[in-house]
């Protein structure tokens, strides 16, 4: 009873923590698809090449955009007719390298800890790009080849937004019928399934985690790994836990791997991408982020060697109204999308 009682309640807040995010991103992302035609984005991030993977990488740093507020904006992307590689680039390098993230991580760390942040994110988001487009280009032509058959042989699809967004005019109605009955519509599933393995995972991370990685300490890159990958917890509000990582002596390495893989990937991310992207993109996303995380952090250890964190940012907001109201928001979207499909087949039946 206990453990339900701490589950619903770490669900409740991990909603309030990212239904905000998410229900802006899914504006952004309908914004964005009423404002840019699609051509543009099939011009420019449709290419299975290494440009198209740069172009969506630097698209996503500027963006202050966390984990979960990037979901929407990829599958966007993705309906728009960006590439695999490109989608991904953009879903790593987005909510590492947001602007508010850059500046928390400078006012922590200093400037070179922020570069080499920046810098290896956007290295990593590069190789998982090209990566990716160098093992599906049969894949996505194919797909690419049925869904031009199957969509502009028949003038209902032709006619909406799905195939060209090119001379219509701006819609708010637009906006949010694509944010939240295409986009929202899609990814509902693995957003539902993500939030309650999301809580799961949270409840099951024991509190003395500091003590563990420094009791293994030649495990800690893999234990931060295991831990950081599945967990929710955007750029910002990782940067906290990575300073009071190495203040209780784990090194700057480890706390690095938690810094760069932490706020890249989560359940919630892991779902959609399997889901939008399919199991090898999604092998891709996750090897490119363990190996490429680990791998800076080794180096980082080479350079930061005895650094000392004197400074810590503590987050410790209660949800507001702003919060609650956007989780009620999303869950009410997402139960819904979920199980209509079920409720409509035993009507028919």
């Amino acid at each position: 009873m206990e453990f339900l009682t701490l589950f619903f309640n770490t669900l409740f807040d991990l909603s309030n923590e990212m239904a905000p995010y998410i229900l802006f991103g899914l504006i952004f992302a309908g914004i964005l698809h009423e404002m840019v035609p699609d051509t543009i984005v099939k011009n420019h991030l449709g290419n299975n090449s290494f440009f198209s993977v740069i172009k969506a990488a630097l698209f996503g740093i500027p963006l202050p955009v966390c984990s979960c507020g990037v979901i929407p904006l990829a599958a966007g992307l993705k309906k728009s007719g960006a590439s695999n590689g490109s989608v991904l680039s953009f879903l790593i390098s987005t909510p590492i390298t947001g602007v508010d993230s850059i500046l928390a991580t400078y006012g922590m760390f200093g400037w070179a800890f922020t570069i080499y942040r920046v810098i290896t994110s956007v290295i990593i988001s590069i190789i998982a790009g090209v990566i990716a487009n160098f093992y599906t280009k049969k894949e996505i032509a194919k797909q690419e080849t049925l869904e031009s058959e199957s969509c502009c042989s028949s003038g209902s699809c032709c006619s909406s937004s799905s195939c060209s967004s090119e001379g219509k005019k701006f819609s708010f109605k637009g906006v949010f019928r694509y944010a939240f009955v295409t986009l929202l519509g899609d990814i509902s599933s693995p957003l539902l399934i993500g939030l309650l393995l999301g809580a799961l995972i949270t409840v099951a991370i024991p509190e003395n985690l500091s003590e563990i990685l420094l009791t293994y300490s030649w495990l800690s890159y893999i234990i931060v790994i295991l831990i950081a990958v599945p967990m929710y917890v955007c750029a910002t509000a990782s940067l906290p836990i990575a300073a009071g990582l190495m203040l209780a002596g784990v090194s700057p390495g480890a706390a690095f791997v938690f810094l760069s893989a932490g706020p890249a990937t989560n359940t919630v991310t892991i779902g959609v991408v399997k889901e939008m992207l399919g199991k090898t993109t999604l092998a891709i996303y996750l090897g490119t982020i363990v190996v490429g995380s680990v791998v800076f952090g080794i180096g980082l250890d080479y350079i930061l060697e005895g650094v000392d964190i004197k400074e810590m940012i503590h987050l410790d907001e209660e949800a507001g109204i702003i919060e609650i109201g956007s989780s009620i928001v999303l869950w009410a979207f997402v139960l819904y999308f979920t199980f209509k499909p079920i409720i409509t087949r035993k009507i028919a039946s």
